[in-house]
């Protein structure tokens, strides 16, 4: 391992970087270093790698778990400003530490790096090493609350990880640190006595009263202007608040006050370093931005039609952004070709994670004239009663470029304006081309976009090539300080990573030549077509269809699929199923193998490539064999201890700042879902149930399996709660709590799972729409719209709970958000019943229920079971004659009845043969539908004689009569039948 770091820092020393040392304090990781946090503020050049001991005392395992140390070594180096190539370098000091980057697999893999307490974030990759996580790669966007110019790379080694795998262990202890030395032996003891202080030793009140008094010695010496000193107790603060964790001693409200005192520590620590900077006049220097692209004097012409090719080339996108991106260029694209006269066929657009791809057919070689009126003054205007030319014309033909006596005479809504016609001659299409393009680059964004050394872009991941071809003509495009040409880049470790394009026309062919496959559905297609053949091998299957949002990530993981088989030993299965698939899907992004529906010990891997399968599939495995090892870990420590002590652990949990923590909001569902079951009578054993699972709701989140993986809450509390003795009722509703988890996700099976599942989500409308957080945009950091369709997809499936509409139940929230101290305003809850019938709305849509009639049922949202059936209804009498008369009718009702007149009126007052027939039919209608609950159809095989009598009255009666005793009378039936028909359907949508 010595060898490793020497070898490491004598790379990053030949390429411009300096070394310094460990820092002196403990920090998490070597970003806290002030040689990274400090020095990558402001506008400084600076370049350097160190080896960083980086404690964590939450990952102390005794020095029992393979991959878990309160201390690792970390290897860090910042390159500021980006270079435009640092995957490159890095790529090379992996060869330099010994590693075959052509036999591995090795890939950049989407993390979004953030320290909300710190108000840092950078967007970047994992890197892996056969599947490895072993570098953390981040472009710094912002530290400590300031916004970073120029950007900063930061490559962060796992040392111990790399050792692992190039020496082929499976236990840190077993590395080779120094010739006939192990890192157990030398670290074994610190290792397992440090875990022992961290985990049950440490003095709660001591490290509280050191975190007090760091925290006042970072202020003063903010107030003495010196933020080295400052930023220094800011990290020992740090490591005290981390103890405290370790201990399980910080509360929620403890929490939230010292991610807010550090936060603000930091920022203000930073603020002064930049401004100490620039008082002693950077002495690093500044660091200066690439020169801008330019154009050539003159760009080239064609004269046939030809195909254009042009390439974005980008480091490795997000696998959601690869499609995402792809259509949003495609769509500019034509856009932007449609503003011009520029005539072309088909517009097709490919992507993979380094590349979109965009080819246009048979491109015109330039756009064709076009002759275009241009208005003048009104001819009035224009000349004077002896037919001369005014001012107004003079001057409108001087700006024209063209005499008087050339003007014309044009007509523009019927009215004579005098005008010219003028002629645009068409751009060649290179001209039209290289400022469309440019602009196309330029315009680019994603979901979440970041900056590099090329100030003038933004967008997801940095964009480093462009290639654009008409023909075999290269297209100029020129935007920031990139500039187009014929060079692609294929794998960066090909013999050639840089190849040059000879046209336009076979560009996926010559992608493919060189083992790129830039078609997604392509790559999609080998990828099931592999695996399929892998998993008969063992006498298995791949189900795609449950893994297809699985399947489409890989897809867009890599540039050319190699499905590679692996396996893991069979004592594994004996953790639940869920728990290994998860940490297959979430981790690993592995496809499961099953025979019957039974998981087998195998799964399928796709790496990006060619590679050594041998090599890649071995590290595969002992990668997720360390992981399974992590997950039995938690299993293990998880069910030594009850769901009760468990529960206890929620307090520790922070659910919303002003919310309160996880404690308080299980304690809200308990209550929600037991008010809710008395509004459906809900009694006997699932009463029984219900308020078993309400006391225990939430216990599971504080355990450490699903702390380690979140989307396992509900199973874990499924399985921890029968292995604990409760009955499998309270278990499965203590699972069906979390259901539905997403659209189309099944839901609660059970009366009990139901209402805490109800209840869980009315929590989440109820309180944070209370204290502001309502969804905004795209910007939904707690799933409101996720839980307003679980409400309303539950409220649907379980037509027994009607009783429970969405006010109801949204007002049974708001009391329990209420009882803990939290205000929730009218208006707070109407936004939640109004946000939650869009939901529902929006759902109808999507299923492809027609808009006019959606928008009938509307009004019964509130019971959505009770909307569904009437839509139902609806749908399957929409053009029923009889029921088209009748909407007619009641259209018509609406439509002369004033807002405001009373369903109230005197029949002896009623005269017209017509008025009393209507009338006569009215009461009947009234009497058999008094007290009705049977909904749309029960009403209209009521109702439905209305409409014959209704049309006659209109017909025969002058509702507007003279006699306002009369007119008061026959406004009064009319509205008695509005009022009938009220609350059936919003007839006015028909």
């Amino acid at each position: 391992m010595q060898d490793a770091l020497l070898a490491l820092q004598k790379y990053w020393t030949d390429r411009g970087c300096m070394v310094v040392q460990p820092f002196n304090t403990e920090v998490g990781a070597g970003t806290a270093n002030p040689a990274t946090t400090l020095r990558v503020l402001g506008p400084e050049p600076w370049h350097v790698g160190y080896v960083e001991p980086s404690v964590r005392p939450d990952d102390a395992r005794y020095g029992e778990n393979p991959n878990r140390l309160q201390m690792h070594t970390q290897f860090q180096v910042i390159l500021k400003p980006d270079p435009g190539n640092p995957q490159e370098l890095y790529l090379g000091s992996l060869e330099a530490l010994g590693v075959d980057i052509h036999a591995h697999d090795i890939r950049f893999v989407e993390d979004n790096w953030a320290q909300p307490a710190l108000g840092s974030w950078g967007l970047g990759w994992e890197v892996w090493l056969d599947g490895l996580e072993i570098t953390q790669f981040t472009y710094f966007q912002q530290v400590g609350g300031m916004t970073l110019d120029p950007v900063s790379v930061e490559i962060t080694y796992g040392v111990e990880r790399i050792l692992m795998a190039l020496q082929g262990v499976s236990h840190f202890k077993d590395i080779a640190y120094a010739p006939g030395i192990t890192y157990g032996e030398v670290f074994g003891q610190s290792e397992y006595e440090m875990s022992r202080y961290y985990l049950d030793d440490a003095d709660i009140e001591a490290n509280k009263l050191l975190f007090d008094t760091y925290a006042a010695e970072a202020r003063r010496m903010i107030e003495t202007r010196l933020p080295v000193p400052a930023y220094v107790y800011v990290l020992k603060c740090s490591h005290a608040f981390n103890v405290l964790d370790a201990r399980g001693a910080i509360s929620t409200t403890e929490r939230a006050k010292a991610f807010a005192q550090m936060r603000t520590l930091t920022r203000q620590a930073a603020q002064l370093w930049t401004e100490r900077r620039e008082e002693l006049g950077h002495q690093l220097g500044v660091a200066q931005p690439p020169a801008a692209a330019v154009l050539p004097a003159q760009l080239p012409v064609v004269d046939t039609a030809a195909t254009l090719l042009f390439e974005i080339g980008v480091e490795e996108m997000p696998h959601a952004e690869v499609s995402r991106s792809a259509e949003a260029v495609r769509e500019a694209l034509v856009g932007k070709l449609a503003a011009t006269r520029l005539g072309h066929g088909e517009v097709s657009v490919h992507a993979t994670p380094r590349r979109i791809v965009l080819v246009v057919d048979q491109v015109q070689p330039r756009e064709p004239d076009a002759e275009r009126t241009v208005r003048g003054p009104r001819v009035t205007a224009a000349f004077d009663a002896e037919g001369v030319p005014t001012k107004a014309a003079q001057g409108f033909a001087r700006g024209q470029g063209v005499d008087p006596a050339e003007l014309l005479r044009i007509e523009v809504d019927g009215v004579q304006h005098v005008g010219v016609v003028k002629t645009d001659v068409g751009r060649g299409a290179v001209e039209v081309l290289s400022e469309l393009l440019a602009q196309l680059v330029g315009e680019l964004r994603a979901e979440k976009n970041m900056r590099w050394c090329d100030a003038g872009l933004s967008f997801t991941r940095p964009v480093r090539w462009l290639v654009a071809l008409l023909g075999e003509t290269v297209v100029p495009v020129a935007v920031s300080s990139l500039s187009s040409g014929r060079v692609t880049r294929v794998y960066r470790t090909a013999q050639a990573p840089e190849v040059q394009v000879p046209s336009a026309d076979g560009y996926l062919e010559f992608l493919a030549g060189h083992g790129i496959v830039a078609d997604a559905a392509q790559r999609r297609e080998q990828i099931i077509a592999a695996a399929t053949e892998l998993a008969a091998g063992v006498d298995g299957t791949v189900d795609f269809a449950a893994e297809s949002a699985l399947l489409d990530e890989v897809t867009n993981l890599v540039e050319r699929p190699t499905a590679i088989l692996g396996g893991f030993a069979a004592d594994y299965l004996e953790l639940p199923t869920q728990i290994l698939t998860t940490v297959m899907r979430k981790h690993q992004r592995y496809l499961p193998v099953r025979r019957d529906g039974q998981l087998l010990p195998h799964f399928v891997t796709v790496a990006n490539g060619d590679c050594d399968q041998d090599l890649v599939r071995a590290g595969n495995e002992s990668v997720l064999r360390a992981r399974y090892e992590d997950a039995a870990f938690f299993w293990r420590a998880d069910l030594k201890i009850s769901p009760e002590q468990h529960k206890t652990g929620l307090d520790k949990l922070t659910f919303e700042e002003r919310l309160g923590s996880v404690a308080d909001r299980a304690h809200r569902i308990a209550g929600v879902a037991a008010e809710l079951a008395d509004v459906v009578g809900l009694d006997g054993g699932d009463r029984t149930t219900l308020d078993r699972a309400g006391a225990l709701a939430k216990f599971d989140l504080a355990t450490k399996m699903v702390i380690e993986l979140s989307s396992l809450a509900g199973t874990m509390a499924r399985e921890y709660a029968l292995r604990a003795g409760e009955t499998p009722e309270v278990a499965q509703a203590l699972a069906e709590m979390e259901q539905p988890r997403s659209a189309g996700d099944a839901l609660p099976a059970s009366p009990a799972g139901a209402l805490l599942a109800l209840a869980d989500r009315l929590d989440l409308l109820a309180g944070l729409f209370a204290v502001g957080a309502n969804p905004t945009g795209s910007s939904d950091p707690f799933g409101l719209r996720r839980a307003a369709l679980g409400v309303v997809g539950i409220l649907r499936a379980f037509p027994a709970l009607g009783a429970v509409t969405l006010s109801r139940g949204l007002a049974a929230a708001a009391r329990q958000v209420t009882e803990q101290g939290v205000e929730v305003p009218d208006s707070a809850l109407a936004d939640a019943l109004e946000f939650s019938v869009r939901r529902y709305e929006q759902s109808l849509l999507d299923a492809g229920h027609e808009h006019r009639l959606v928008q009938a049922v509307l009004p019964l949202a509130e019971t959505p079971a009770a909307a569904d059936t009437t839509l139902a209804e609806l749908t399957r009498r929409a053009q029923d004659p009889e029921f088209v008369e009748l909407a007619a009718a009641l259209q018509r009702v609406r439509r002369i009845v004033p807002a405001g007149t009373h369903s109230e009126y005197d029949p002896g007052k009623l005269v017209e043969p017509a008025e009393l027939a209507l009338h006569e039919v009215l009461s009947k209608v009234s009497s058999q539908l008094d007290g009705a609950t049977g909904g749309l159809a029960e009403f209209l095989s009521v109702a439905g004689e209305l409409a014959a009598p209704v049309n006659a009255f209109f017909e025969a009666v002058l509702v507007m009569a003279e006699d306002e005793q009369l007119r008061r009378a026959r406004l009064g039936l009319l509205a008695t039948i509005d009022s009938l028909a009220e609350g059936v359907l919003d007839w006015r949508a028909l």
